[in-house]
């Protein structure tokens, strides 16, 4: 039985008309469990969120590409993420999760069908920081291919990360805004970390997962100087997206409608808004 609440039926339409090739940055596909199962030992188990009801939530966005993130509660099997992308027709690009076992094959393959990133979930509720070993891994097979990395952690880890992080030999970007505390205020260390990271030419951060940084009540106002402050930080590389269906949320739903919106207030500038919603996913994943 799913021990995850599902996302909302009919989110609201943005009051805003989102520019043409407007990328969402950071979404996923659930299942369906009766066609792609999910993993044994998972950390969490969803309902279902197949590629049909997010190609609509897109439709009503006016969502015209998007990045799917492979989810823990998939694991390596890379199933559902590669069906979606097929059927994406291009519009779709995809972040894979690879470990100890993966090959050079495996991830031309995963290159082939759409994939352009690696995802390392750091964060103690989806089993904590990866073994070197593997991390190192990884880096090797996919540097080459030209992908990037994604890198799932909590703001207190960042500042400890960050010399590792400056050595990679490809770019690498900090979901969810690092999952900063927003109460902790734009001032504190973990965020001034994140910020510090226009320094870092290989560093990208998204703009997601505003209910994860704020009290989780819509709509999140607590979190707008935060994403404004990233924006105006790191134009260049800043990605923005509703991390729908929204898994392990704790606290209200999110609705999408109200996430571009959110976005809306906090980048009023239309040139900047569209260097985050299309120039920038356009050129980090080879959108055409």
């Amino acid at each position: 039985m799913p021990d995850c609440r599902p996302p909302l039926e009919t989110p609201s339409r943005p009051r805003h008309g989102l520019p043409p090739g407007a990328c969402d940055a950071h979404c996923h596909v659930f299942g369906p469990a009766d066609r792609f199962p999910y993993a044994e030992g998972r950390a969490y188990t969803p309902p279902d969120a197949p590629f049909e009801k997010l190609a609509a939530l897109h439709a009503r966005l006016g969502v015209e590409r998007a990045v799917i993130v492979q989810a823990n509660c998939h694991g390596a099997d890379h199933a559902a993420l590669l069906d979606a992308l097929a059927r994406g027709q291009g519009r779709y690009r995809g972040v894979a999760l690879l470990g100890a076992d993966a090959t050079s094959g495996g991830v031309r393959a995963l290159h082939e069908a759409g994939v352009r990133a690696a995802r390392f979930n750091f964060v103690p509720h989806l089993g904590g920081a990866p073994e070197a070993a593997v991390f190192d891994h990884v880096v090797s097979l996919i540097a080459p291919l030209g992908w990037h990395l994604c890198l799932h952690v909590d703001g207190a880890m960042l500042p400890g990360l960050l010399p590792r992080l400056r050595a990679l030999p490809l770019p690498f970007v900090v979901d969810h805004m690092g999952r900063v505390r927003a109460a902790e205020g734009v001032s504190a260390p973990a965020f001034r970390a994140l910020l510090d990271l226009a320094a870092v030419p290989q560093a990208w951060v998204k703009v997601s997962g505003i209910d994860r940084i704020a009290s989780g009540r819509r709509p999140y106002a607590e979190g707008l100087p935060f994403v404004r402050a990233l924006v105006e930080a790191l134009p260049g590389r800043t990605l923005w997206g509703t991390d729908w269906p929204h898994p392990n949320v704790s606290g209200d739903m999110p609705d999408d409608g109200e996430l571009a919106d959110l976005f809306f207030q906090s980048c009023p500038d239309a040139g900047l808004r569209r260097r985050v919603l299309v120039d920038n996913p356009a050129r980090l994943y080879g959108f055409a």
